[in-house]
């Protein structure tokens, strides 16, 4: 009984990542750029009617990450919309019409009032999150929900900042990439998952690309003042942002659910998209 039920688990592991490689191999290239002030914003927009979500991506990669979000919250009714920050990707700085470098925050407001969007749910993860929160700080008027995952948040406090000294892996820093994001489950089950996110990431910040700040630096003073309904979610075997550092931080959000994908690394929502995409949309369908 126990060889057959870890045989059976193996194919169902096997299954679900060929179903996630595919999802990722079938990106959504239609796009198209929004001249906003300080840069040529290149963002996709599934369109539609559906309620929006606007998805920010990590600071590896770039919205090439989001194909199997856009098709399952697409399916699911949903308007979705991606883009390239400032500095990654496709989108181009424009010095002429801007200051530079800008932030995440006033680039997603300025692609808010391209669109003409109505209140909208924001969805953020690992660095996208530092993001995330910094807007729903600033402007909580305009979202129904909040969605941060696998993030420590870029959260200052010195409760944060020595927890993560404690777990820090020496040298972690100077390995490439993919060794601190894609968890090691995934890397051994998917090698061509694994290839392409490695081929986005190696594509996605522009050389000398400067980074976007925070227009006020994260705290817990400062996320104790969001009022939005948040759902955070943590992935299990997450090096970075594991579920106990990200405990510390959710503890200060005022209306907040808490969520874990098991098995998974910091590259929670491509790791296992068919889980992650089940959470945000349980949560999203009732906000």
């Amino acid at each position: 009984m126990l060889i057959r039920n870890f045989w059976t688990g193996i194919f169902a592991l096997a299954l679900t990542s060929q179903i996630a490689a595919t999802a990722h191999a079938t990106d959504n290239s239609a796009g198209a750029y929004a001249d906003l002030a300080g840069v040529k914003l290149w963002f996709t927009d599934s369109g539609g009617t559906g309620v929006p979500i606007v998805l920010l991506h990590a600071n590896t990669g770039t919205s090439a990450v989001w194909a199997a979000q856009i098709a399952g919250f697409s399916k699911a009714g949903y308007r979705v919309i991606t883009f390239d920050r400032r500095g990654w990707g496709n989108s181009m700085a424009d010095p002429a019409s801007g200051p530079q470098p800008g932030t995440v925050a006033s680039d997603l407001d300025a692609l808010v009032e391209y669109l003409k969007l109505d209140k909208f749910h924001l969805l953020g993860v690992a660095g996208g999150g530092f993001a995330a929160l910094d807007y729903a700080a600033w402007h909580p008027e305009k979202l129904r929900g909040l969605v941060i995952g696998g993030s420590t948040g870029s959260i200052r406090d010195k409760e944060i900042a020595d927890f993560s000294a404690r777990i820090e892996i020496p040298d972690i820093r100077k390995l490439p990439a993919v060794y601190r994001e894609v968890g090691a489950s995934y890397r051994g089950a998917d090698p061509d998952g694994t290839k392409r996110w490695v081929d986005i990431d190696e594509h996605s910040r522009q050389k000398d690309a400067p980074s976007q700040p925070l227009r006020t630096p994260n705290t817990f003073a400062k996320i104790e003042t969001i009022p939005t309904p948040t759902l955070i979610i943590a992935a299990d075997a997450d090096l970075l942002a594991p579920p106990a550092l990200m405990r510390i931080w959710a503890a200060h959000m005022k209306d907040h659910e808490w969520a874990e994908v098991p098995d998974s690394g910091h590259a929670i929502a491509w790791e296992h998209p068919d889980v992650f995409n089940a959470k945000v949309l349980e949560f999203v369908k009732r906000h």
